[in-house]
């Protein structure tokens, strides 16, 4: 007899039995909230999150909820071991749980609908269930809908995440984080990296950190600067995916990256006001990966004093545009540093850096 095999869903979406806010949160530890896909939270502000606080009281639809379903079985999908991973909503829940855990307040322009005189601007869900239970139980009781998503591979998962988000202002590091194939892991991995955390001070909540982490692994992985524009890394991203046995290449790729970071952290102070933006991350990076070991600790105070020139050559062209005193140079520097992306900025940007470390290291 035939031994009778377990039969798995590939991809299903299907609508939740409906369930309250207050199921859902007595759930909350059970809920991925970081899946790989997934965008980083904290992206709303307490303004927006008390909007959609307004929006349920007042009993206004609120767009639904997908969330991976594994109750129905073993998935390799879920890492974390857990009956439930968000896909699409993720600002939505947290605003909702923020809300029950005191971190928001109705707006100073809450109104009630059903009641216009209660004064209910700026009490949060603890003041609710004290002075008016009632309004709290129709918070806890508000039916969330949510679609559950069954899959046993990431891809349609994925898809799923750009499909829903495909009209909404997602950054190119964020559509690239839910794309198939190794890069997108690669990615995510290189952007813990303690330069990323530690050294830079631009933002992160929009993927800022991985799109530079991007960028660095692709000139590696092409050993050369490249153009790094989004249409590129989203086709290295594909192309890396698509080509047999680039594993292998994108794994040295990555331990080079990982290699020059850990030098750039040496490099750079904790918090960094020379990582205030992270268009200059690559360029950084290629200097400081094509620079001898033994000049590192001199890297910093080089790049130091040449943004003081930058910044007192554009104080000189700005009064005197016409005078001798102004290096044509750093002028060129800026104006490449307009268009960070561009192959020829990233060249043209490090023939300057490189010659101008040479004479500082001569100097020296």
């Amino acid at each position: 007899m035939g031994v009778t095999q377990k039969k798995y869903v590939s991809f299903k979406v299907t609508q939740f039995e409906a369930k309250t806010l207050s199921w859902w949160r007595a759930r909350r530890g059970k809920i991925d909230m970081d899946p790989p896909y997934q965008r980083r939270g904290g992206l709303w502000s307490d303004a927006d999150k008390a909007y959609l606080i307004d929006s349920i009281l007042n009993g206004f639809d609120i767009p639904k909820l997908y969330v991976a379903d594994f109750t129905w079985g073993d998935s390799p999908l879920n890492k974390k071991r857990l009956p439930y991973a968000i896909i699409d909503g993720k600002q939505r829940l947290e605003a909702i749980l923020d809300f029950y855990d005191g971190k928001v307040v109705l707006n100073d322009d809450f109104t009630y609908r059903d009641n216009p005189a209660l004064k209910l601007a700026g009490l949060g869900y603890n003041d609710l269930q004290t002075s008016y239970a009632e309004i709290a139980e129709s918070f806890d009781n508000y039916n969330l809908s949510v679609m559950s998503v069954s899959a046993w591979s990431d891809e349609p998962i994925n898809e799923l995440f750009i499909r829903l988000n495909r009209s909404k202002p997602l950054t190119g590091a964020e559509v690239r984080n839910a794309m198939a194939g190794p890069v997108p892991k690669a990615i995510r991995g290189l952007a813990k990296h303690e330069f990323f955390v530690s050294n830079t001070t631009f933002g992160s909540k929009r993927g800022q950190d991985q799109n530079a982490a991007a960028k660095c692994l692709m000139f590696e992985y092409y050993d050369a600067v490249t153009e790094t524009k989004k249409r590129n890394l989203d086709a290295f991203v594909k192309e890396v995916s698509l080509r047999d046995g680039s594993n292998r290449k994108l794994e040295l790729a990555g331990r080079h990256v990982v290699d020059t970071l850990d030098c750039m952290s040496a490099i750079f102070l904790p918090k960094d006001r020379l990582l205030s933006s992270a268009g200059v991350v690559p360029v950084y990076y290629w200097f400081i990966r094509s620079r001898p070991t033994k000049t590192h600790h001199m890297v910093r105070e080089f790049l130091n004093a040449f943004e003081a020139s930058r910044k007192t050559n554009r104080q000189r062209l700005q009064s005197s545009p016409r005078s001798n005193a102004v290096d044509s140079q750093l002028v060129e520097y800026d104006n490449y540093s307009r268009s960070t992306n561009d192959q020829l900025s990233h060249e043209s940007r490090l023939r300057i850096l490189e010659q101008r470390f040479r004479e500082f290291v001569r100097e020296r």
